[in-house]
């Protein structure tokens, strides 16, 4: 049973190992100028004027999860439209259920004020 995930193993060896050797490389053969320009922490050229773990408004985090939630929707309404006909009653029902969640995700987001827009 094991043997079957002998050239898993093996590729996932082979990819770490080039990985490395690839990184070293840059590092040893890369050109090594710091600038200090180049070496701020921002690209903008701005220093920073705010604390950069200041909190957002949630209604960043609720149209985020808006975007998810219709996102995921049409990621899998159009898989599940191909094979309607293979499916049967079963894909139905696995789909209303889905459909469903999705409901509840989007009633959290309308009762919480995500779709008014200031």
């Amino acid at each position: 049973m094991l043997e079957n995930y002998l050239p898993i193993l093996v590729f996932i060896l082979f990819a770490v190992g080039f990985s490395i050797v690839f990184l070293a490389a840059g590092f040893v053969l890369g050109p090594q100028r710091p600038n200090p320009e180049k070496l701020t922490p921002y690209e903008s050229g701005f220093n920073a004027f705010e604390d950069a773990r200041m909190k957002f408004d949630v209604r960043y985090y609720l149209v985020a999860i808006l975007f998810i939630i219709f996102d995921l929707e049409v990621a899998f309404l159009f898989p599940w439209a191909v094979v309607l006909d293979e499916i049967g009653g079963f894909g139905i029902a696995a789909m209303a259920v889905f459909i469903g969640i999705l409901l509840i995700g989007f009633l959290y987001e309308w009762k919480k004020g995500a779709l008014e827009w200031e």
